[in-house]
């Protein structure tokens, strides 16, 4: 935009230079008067309204992303969402509903139990083999409950008749399902009060809690594989526990494993190096349905051409499975070809750049990795090219949110540090919410395209209108005051309605625009400009005909015809590809207002005697308005050829 406005600047001073040049040295006039005229046709020519408009413009595109639950914190960023290429999306919350519920128990020695409910509702049924069962009786269950429960942080609220959670979705998950058992996690801390805690991070992959019972003991909750490599399980039953782990996670469910140990009764810190020889305490399946939605939304995104990747810290299996479901992978992929972890791609760096960068060209699936790789596969997206919207909400997102082109923070689940980094927060966390924000912007840089086109248009033609006239030697067709009005009445007014165009309906069919690409492209230039000579054309045969009957005479119809060839114009300027008589004239009832109102006050400023005789205008008759409204009306009909041709 702010190319575009020195261009149309440059425009304006080189009008008004060969204006004053031709009307000084060539037709000799008084200096005061063409260096009067000059200094209105180069105050009328700049953009001043530009920016005004450029404002509205973006301050509706983020008004009507707001009411879509896009929440724009910086302004530029509902402008950079039209050129997005990438989405870098999490799953829980975003892809799926953060709904999470322990759904399926694996015991040591390989009993299954089912458990049943909805959400975060703390009510529900144990089942083993079909059949109810009273869980605190089962003594491997029990223990399971309880490291589900003291190890955690999260907190269950009702409010309103539904059930809230603080913390974690996943620990509160695996509160939800202790609180199933009757075990409340304040009334267990009572029995056996924390000492020591080591609070999970994407490097260690469990939380552990050191507590006093009978004496002192360990739990530790998280990665099933990390978990079970710290147990003191055998191999052979390690292989057998990450086997029915890997094929919970191919259906879906985010799976982590419990596991408990006597600690040393003086213990009073805990640290790493004591969650070792674990005794392992069974696993459990975590489901967390997608986004009612999804589905259709990544399918808009990918027919927009926007290339849609998942990040996040579940299991390779558990994050494929979810990708398929939601349509971002084919059925029947193979995970390990759509699909990395952190450790593989640390792998593919031993061997050179080359291959990390290429897995994050190709790769839809980031599984177990941590926000410093986050960062990492940002920054490569950017090096390749590409228009990065990430999504985050925690702490240690920040740095990747604030390096993306376009940070969102999750609203809902969202930290208060992810919000305040972000560009923007989504006030649902919900995927398709990204996708609409991003229609939106590339609406809202539609808008700003065709309202500039729209004030170059008309500038460009009072500027050639005037050396066209001065350089046939005839007098001048409008008064500087009239270049001033038509600045502010035919160019202000209906870019107002320009500006509030809601788009055709097409913006996700087509491909995203370069970061790099201009606001006047070459390919634009020839049919302004030729709308452009069309407006001179009509205005200066129109001025010829009526100079018999006097100058006054002359120049109101000059300026009658130019202004309604400006009206007409902004029905061109809805859409540049769509015919008017497609997306509806009547469509943008905002640009309606707005002609209707410009038209009232050019017919006012001609008819009313006190504008008349300050504007030097004579009265139009009947027949007269007929006549140029009609031949006005043919820039309409240049446009509507020009979409023709332009689609044959």
């Amino acid at each position: 935009t702010r190319e575009l406005a020195f261009t149309m600047g440059v425009i304006a001073f080189l009008g008004a230079l060969l204006t004053f040049a031709i009307g000084f040295f060539i037709r000799h006039l008084g200096f005061l008067d063409i260096f009067l005229f000059s200094v209105a046709s180069l105050i009328s020519g700049i953009p001043e309204g530009l920016p005004a408009v450029l404002a509205v413009v973006l301050a509706v595109g983020a008004f009507r992303m707001a009411k879509k639950k896009a929440i724009i914190r910086r302004l530029p960023a509902v402008e950079t969402l039209g050129v997005a290429t990438v989405i870098a999306t999490d799953k829980t919350g975003t892809i799926t509903e953060n709904s999470m519920m322990v759904r399926r128990v694996i015991l040591p020695g390989g009993e299954e139990i089912t458990v049943s409910g909805s959400g975060y509702n703390p009510t529900g049924s144990f089942l083993k083999d079909a059949e109810i069962i009273l869980p605190l009786r089962d003594q491997k269950l029990s223990r399971l409950l309880r490291v589900a429960a003291v190890c955690n942080k999260g907190e269950i609220l009702r409010v309103d008749g539904r059930f809230d959670i603080i913390g974690d979705p996943t620990e509160a998950a695996l509160l939800v399902f202790a609180e199933k058992a009757g075990l409340k996690r304040q009334a267990l801390l009572k029995e056996t009060p924390l000492v020591d805690e080591l609070v999970f991070n994407e490097e260690r992959k469990y939380r552990a809690v050191l507590i006093e019972e009978k004496g002192k003991m360990i739990y530790a909750a998280g990665a099933f594989e990390k978990i079970v490599s710290l147990s003191d399980l055998k191999p052979q039953e390690q292989g057998k526990i990450l086997y029915q782990a890997e094929n919970m996670a191919a259906e879906g469910m985010r799976v982590l494993a419990l596991a408990y140990k006597e600690a040393n009764a003086k213990s009073v810190k805990l640290s790493e190096k004591d969650v070792k020889e674990m005794r392992f305490a069974g696993i459990v399946g975590i489901i967390d349905p997608p986004r009612a939605g999804v589905k259709e939304a990544i399918f808009k995104a990918k027919r927009a051409g926007l290339r849609v990747i998942m990040k996040t810290g579940d299991h390779k299996n558990t994050a494929v499975a979810i990708a398929k479901e939601v349509g971002l992978v084919p059925q029947e992929a193979d995970p390990d070809k759509v699909a990395v972890t952190e450790d593989e791609l640390l792998e593919l760096l031993k061997f050179g750049e080359e291959q990390f960068e290429e897995a994050v060209r190709t790769v839809s699936v980031f599984a177990r990795v941590t926000p410093k790789m986050k960062l990492r596969i940002v920054k490569t997206l950017q090096k390749q090219g590409e228009t990065v919207a990430m999504t985050g909400d925690g702490v240690n997102d920040a740095p990747a949110l604030r390096a993306a082109d376009i940070g969102i923070a999750m609203g809902v689940i969202g930290t208060d540090v992810a919000r305040e980094t972000s560009k923007i927060v989504l006030a649902d966390d919900n995927f398709a919410t990204i996708v609409d924000a991003i229609e939106e912007g590339r609406i809202v840089f539609k808008n700003v395209r065709q309202t500039s086109f729209y004030l170059i248009t008309t500038n460009v033609a009072e500027n050639i209108t005037i050396v066209t006239t001065l350089l046939l030697a005839l007098p001048l067709p409008l008064l500087p005051i009239h270049l001033l009005w038509l600045n502010l009445i035919s160019d202000g007014i209906p870019t107002v309605g320009l500006a509030l165009e809601r788009g055709g309906g097409g913006e996700l069919e087509e491909a995203p625009r370069s970061a790099k690409e201009k606001i006047l492209s070459k390919e634009i230039v020839p049919y302004l400009l030729s709308l452009a000579l069309l407006m001179v054309l009509g205005t200066v045969l129109a001025f010829t005909y009526y100079l018999p009957q006097g100058i006054d005479k002359a120049r109101t119809v000059a300026f009658t015809v130019m202004a309604f060839f400006q009206l007409w114009n902004v029905f061109n300027m809805r859409s540049l590809t769509q015919s008017i008589f497609k997306i509806g004239v009547f469509g943008n009832k905002f640009v309606v207002i707005s002609l209707l109102l410009a038209v009232l006050v050019q017919v006012a400023v001609i008819h009313v005697p006190f504008f008349a005789s300050a504007f030097r205008f004579e009265p139009l008759g009947i027949l007269e308005w007929i006549i140029i409204v009609a031949i006005t009306s043919s820039a309409l009909g240049f446009g509507e050829l020009y979409k023709f041709l332009k689609k044959i």
